[in-house]
């Protein structure tokens, strides 16, 4: 019946024999991690070594035999130009070949050609060779230049088409007179060069090659890259080396991306290249294949060692769990203290300091339940709003006082006031809250409260830390809540009218110089834009003349209505004396504000108001700037802005003038 839970805890390692074992395991598999790790850079060490020191040995020994080859053809043909002397005869020369015929054994055909370039004979015989005219090919104009043998770069034979090389050894007479040349071709496929090439095995996708020094490719096991150039087949900076006269071993890139081991060996007497190529992937195979093995015996052995561990473990940590039983019975009241049979010092000293502290604990529960009567009973007798907070900030406590004034249920959750602060307020106090339980300062702040009917109060919260006598923990929070919403209203109306026009509604000078300062404190500070708007009424004067004070009052009033409506809900619209206007525009950038600047004074142009059935109406002229860096204080845009507006009546009025900071001349004010 216990296995399920046992399960539980070792799969979640929520029990401390589940967390002894992980540790264990973790720690094998790090030293496995470990172990693994170094036999892997040691062995690829050793792998590497080992493969490029065959993979020189084999290209030295390829190297080797494709010279004796080659060596052994050019003896032969020098034997064959010393048995034919340097006679021209066609019909003898090629009698001569016949009897020769064992050489066809190395060369896939025999041509003599004399000293003006033209072939005189060959053998096996090809229509159209004889009489061939060969001065200006390649292998003849090097042996006649050198007088030393020569093998040819590979090219496509006219008979069979299939890529060839000549090798070549001059005639010369007894002083050493060029004489012509004697020629033996042999097939790149066929030719016995290259059959040992062919038994090379380097895994499963590594290959021998040969190229000539001028990188035309004489052997490669895709045959259909015989003949090509190797600039065609890939960029391989070791072969460019080589291809230079170099011998060695290296690893770099393939063209495909593939990182390979080379080596390269030089056959000197016929200016060739034999390179070496095994993919990194396939050297170190084995050594992979050796690491899984490793691997797989370390899971095994951990999965055969793991029970033993489990079963270790529980035996040792046997005492912890009839700690754990007898502790749970002293919280439910079954016993009064711990008592281990076990001889485990550690154990027996925390049962011994468990009672004393469970004795002591209950000698100061039985002292906090008189002390919690006693401060409830004081409590409820007082006609202020009191709570009391625990540690964790959560109220376990509101006096009749307070629970009447929130109107709050006494049985109500516990946080159920936190939900009801104002959403504009409750950040701030739950993080004053916190901050006063971490410092042990007192809470003060004024909050609103929306009470359950929907009445929205504003409340006067002190609260003090307990402390602890010793140690400066504290304990929570107890705290006197006061009603000030009617002096808040009272406050709220006294600064609105301070800050505001009576006639119109809108921010008198006062307010509008406070927003200014606080826009303008923010743009040196963010580099927010603002842009600002100062205008006043054209064509005002006669309204007051003709239909009195009261006319114009109105007037104003609707103007003030327009303009509110016209602007964005973040910008501030000001009266600041008779008929003169301001407008605010935070964020707002100069070209944002000249278009709302359009908008106003086309809105007002619209606005019109009768007197003894005459039609009045009035027209703006607007100056228009932003604040600028140059900017030391506010006043400096208020004098472009009231610039601008005096440059706008200059124009004939109803118009938009925008002043720019580069553009302001102060002294125009006085113009």
């Amino acid at each position: 019946m216990r296995l399920a839970p046992l399960v539980s805890k070792l799969v979640t390692f929520r029990s401390l024999q589940g967390r002894l074992l992980l540790g264990l395991s973790c720690a094998l598999a790090i030293l496995a991690g470990a172990v693994l790790g170094m036999a892997w850079q040691v062995g690829k060490g050793m792998v590497h070594e080992t493969n490029m020191s065959h993979l020189r040995y084999e290209a030295t020994l390829l190297a080797d035999e494709i010279t004796q080859q080659v060596e052994q053809r050019i003896d032969a043909l020098e034997r064959l130009s010393g048995a034919i002397g340097l006679s021209n005869d066609s019909a003898w020369l090629g009698h001569e070949l016949q009897k020769n015929d064992a050489l066809l054994s190395w060369f896939d055909g025999l041509v003599i050609s004399n000293e003006q370039g033209v072939i005189v004979t060959d053998w096996p015989s090809v229509v159209g060779r004889i009489g061939l005219e060969v001065s200006e090919s390649e292998y003849y104009e090097m042996v006649r230049g050198v007088r030393q043998p020569y093998v040819s770069e590979p090219f496509i034979g006219r008979a069979r088409g299939v890529p060839l090389v000549i090798i070549s050894v001059p005639r010369l007479d007894e002083e050493g007179r060029f004489a012509g040349v004697i020629g033996g071709m042999v097939s790149l496929d066929s030719g016995g060069l290259f059959n040992r090439l062919n038994t090379i095995r380097l895994g499963r996708e590594g290959y021998a090659a040969v190229v000539t020094s001028n990188g035309k490719v004489l052997y490669h096991p895709d045959h259909q890259l015989v003949n090509k150039h190797v600039d065609e087949i890939q960029l391989n900076p070791l072969l460019d080396l080589a291809l230079d006269g170099w011998q060695g071993e290296g690893v770099t890139e393939l063209a495909d991306g593939r990182t390979s081991l080379q080596a390269y060996a030089q056959v000197w007497p016929a200016d060739w290249v034999v390179g070496l190529f095994l993919p990194a992937n396939q050297a170190y195979l084995p050594l992979s294949g050796f690491i899984y093995k490793l691997f797989g015996i370390w899971v095994v052995l951990a999965l055969m060692i793991m029970p033993l561990l489990w079963w270790l473990l529980a035996r040792i940590l046997k005492p912890l769990e009839h700690l754990e039983t007898q502790i749970g019975e002293v919280g439910v009241g079954q016993r009064t203290r711990l008592d281990l049979a076990t001889n485990m010092q550690e154990l027996q000293q925390v049962a011994e300091t468990f009672n004393r502290v469970e004795n002591e604990r209950q000698q100061l529960f039985g002292h906090l339940q008189e002390r919690e009567a006693f401060l409830d009973s004081v409590l409820s007798a007082t006609p202020q709003g009191m709570f009391v907070a625990n540690f964790g900030g959560i109220i376990t406590y509101m006096n009749p006082a307070l629970l009447h004034m929130l109107a709050i249920e006494a049985d109500a959750q516990a946080d159920i006031w936190i939900h009801q602060i104002h959403p504009d307020d409750r950040e701030g106090a739950k993080d004053m809250w916190a901050h006063s339980l971490k410092t042990g300062n007192d809470f003060v702040r004024q909050l609103r409260f929306i009470r359950s009917d929907k009445e929205t109060l504003w409340l006067d919260v002190h609260a003090r830390v307990v402390m602890l006598s010793k140690g400066g923990h504290s304990l929570g929070l107890v705290g006197v809540v006061k009603d000030i919403t009617e002096r808040r209203q009272q406050e709220a109306l006294q600064r609105w009218e301070a800050e505001h026009d009576p006639l119109t509604g809108l921010l008198n000078r006062r307010g509008f110089d406070r927003r200014l300062e606080e826009a303008f404190a923010d743009y040196q500070k963010t580099s927010t834009p603002s842009a600002l708007l100062l205008f006043d009424l054209d064509h005002f004067k006669p309204i007051n003349d003709e239909g009195g004070h009261a006319l114009g009052d109105e007037m104003l009033r609707r103007i003030a209505q327009v303009v509110a409506w016209e602007v964005r809900r973040s910008d501030h619209v000001a009266r600041q004396g008779g008929d003169e206007f301001g407008v605010l525009l935070p964020s707002c950038t100069l070209g944002q504000a000249q278009t709302i600047a359009e908008s106003l004074r086309q809105a007002v142009s619209e606005v019109s108001v009768t007197h003894e059935g005459k039609e009045y109406t009035v027209t703006l002229s607007l100056g228009v700037t932003a604040f600028d860096e140059a900017d030391e204080t506010v006043e400096a845009a208020l004098s472009r802005a009231d610039a601008a507006s005096y440059e706008a009546k200059g124009q004939g009025r109803d118009g938009v003038v925008v002043k720019l900071p580069s553009e302001f001349d102060p002294m125009a004010l006085f113009d």
